[in-house]
């Protein structure tokens, strides 16, 4: 046993060792931004010719607020909307949130969302496919329930909903820290990252350690080991939550299961799916850890008219992955392409 440990040991050293020395690094410029308010843009990943957007379906990607929004434009041949871009027809947009400054760090989530959200898609001409992914697919609901002019269809990707579906202890264990967590907040007024980081490596502990083990074994010249970086340099590349939305998150979503229970309110209003009578597609990854299926498929059943796509491949793996043209990116197109 001990033996076996010790291996185990030297396979994540050597892991954690090859990619330091790894020599990728990001290089993909940022497209034009239209829109822009404190540390928030909204890019253009499909510009319109002669000034006019010539018939394309506009589709804003909203990501997450605790994660860089370049995981949808990881690399060359890993982004998900460049590849929609691609296809023509459509006008990918995304909206990254940015690194929150003195203003933000006093954000609460009705804040970004009837707020910073609602004037980005105010920059937009016409009405929008919503695109949200994990958190920002909770931000894209809200915003789409409060200003239906200005969406005309929704897409979740691995959103949560029901933050007790699939185990209700794991939800109240992350809210029970919060209590711990005020210090830092009063003191930054945010969440840092590395509290954030921690937060997300106790739901699933085991894994960190193994993937880099998994990396040991890769030839570093590989894809396989180029796209292992990307993504971990990604990972790491994380962004603080402003205080008040970290207390709605901890307290009220994983505490409390506000959204689940129909208790979450933004701006006062109830936010109920079912008051979403548009278009709705849903990815729902197989293998997602963060966002267990029952808590999306929760989200499913309230949305009147929701296409489910059951996506075999991981919480990150399904937007970014080696698999994700199949996993995601072509459904995706497809019921785009119907609407």
């Amino acid at each position: 046993m001990l033996r076996r440990l010790r291996r185990a040991d030297r396979a994540l050293l050597a892991g954690i060792a090859a990619y330091r020395r790894h020599p990728y690094a990001r290089a993909l410029a940022d497209p034009p931004a239209i829109w822009s308010e404190g540390g928030s843009r909204l890019l253009d990943f499909a510009p319109p010719a002669g000034g006019r957007a010539a018939g394309r379906l506009a589709a804003l990607f909203v990501p997450s607020l605790i994660n860089r929004a370049y995981v949808l434009d990881l690399a060359p041949g890993r982004s998900l909307l460049r590849f929609l871009a691609a296809q023509g027809g459509l006008r990918p947009l995304l909206l990254d949130w940015g690194w929150p400054g003195e203003t933000e760090r006093g954000f609460t989530l009705s804040d970004y969302i009837a707020g910073r959200l609602e004037r980005a898609l105010a920059a937009v001409r016409e009405p929008v496919v919503l695109v949200g992914y994990c958190m920002g697919g909770l931000l894209a609901l809200a915003a789409a329930l409060r200003r239906p002019d200005r969406v005309r269809a929704l897409a979740l990707l691995a959103t949560p909903w029901d933050f007790h579906a699939a185990e209700a202890g794991r939800g109240r264990a992350l809210a029970a820290l919060l209590p711990a967590l005020e210090p830092v907040l009063e003191a930054h007024g945010a969440l840092p990252v590395d509290a954030i980081q921690a937060l997300f490596a106790a739901l699933d502990p085991w894994s960190v350690a193994a993937k880099f083990r998994a990396f040991a074994r890769l030839d570093p010249a590989s894809e396989r080991a180029a796209l292992f970086v990307a993504l971990e340099d990604w990972l790491n590349d994380g962004v603080p939550l402003a205080a008040p939305v970290a207390r709605e998150c901890l307290g009220g979503w994983y505490g409390r299961n506000e959204p689940g229970r129909l208790a979450w309110r933004v701006t006062g209003a109830v936010v109920d799916p079912a008051g979403w009578t548009g278009p709705a597609f849903l990815a729902i990854p197989h293998r997602d850890r963060i966002v267990p299926p029952p808590s999306a498929l929760a989200l499913a059943r309230r949305l009147p008219h929701a296409t489910v796509h059951q996506a075999a491949a991981g919480h990150i793996g399904m937007v970014a992955g080696g698999g994700a043209e199949d996993a995601l990116w072509k459904p995706l197109l497809g019921w785009l392409r119907r609407l």
